[in-house]
């Protein structure tokens, strides 16, 4: 893993995680416990800080960044952000998956128990409901999460990458 101290702020993880030896951390992250940050993701505290809760992956080549002085990250608990997503000084409660792909742009606000669908394009200021599917390019409500798939595709993912973590560590 890659860590690096930027303006006197190094990257603080939380117990249990899983870094993979590829990914970048720089500066302003706090990372929460049982997480994992997969191959080639890079998240850039540089400029604003990120926060990230308890049992969230980020998986393989995931960028992370804000914009200076104006967006920060906040990624709640039980969160997968899915490969190759760019997620841009935004805000995703707990409990949300991010497809495979998605870009999430500054000032966008993502509600509990949410799925933003795969290619996904959130345009800034965009204001995702709790519990709404978003899919499309700008991507717009296409429906309504059910307790089902809460449980068995949001929850499921987040417990199956906490495994594959151990299978590394």
């Amino acid at each position: 893993m890659n860590i690096k101290t930027i303006r006197g702020i190094t990257p603080k993880i939380g117990k249990d995680c899983f870094i993979a030896d590829t990914a970048v951390l720089i500066g302003d992250i706090i990372i929460g416990d049982r997480c994992s940050i997969w191959f080639g993701s890079v998240l850039r505290g540089d400029v604003n800080y990120i926060r990230i809760g308890r049992r969230v992956n980020i998986q393989d080549g995931c960028i992370l960044h804000t914009t200076y002085q104006k967006t920060t990250i906040h990624i709640g608990d039980n969160v997968s952000v899915g490969h190759g997503v760019i997620l841009h000084g935004a805000t995703i409660e707990e409990e949300v998956l991010i497809g495979m792909g998605a870009i999430i742009m500054d000032y966008t606000h993502i509600g509990k128990h949410s799925i933003i669908a795969a290619g996904a394009l959130l345009k800034e200021h965009t204001v995702v409901e709790p519990g709404s599917i978003y899919a499309g390019v700008p991507a717009k409500k296409i429906g309504e999460v059910s307790e089902k798939q809460t449980r068995d595709l949001i929850l499921r993912t987040a417990d199956n990458y906490i495994s594959y973590a151990k299978w590394y560590l």
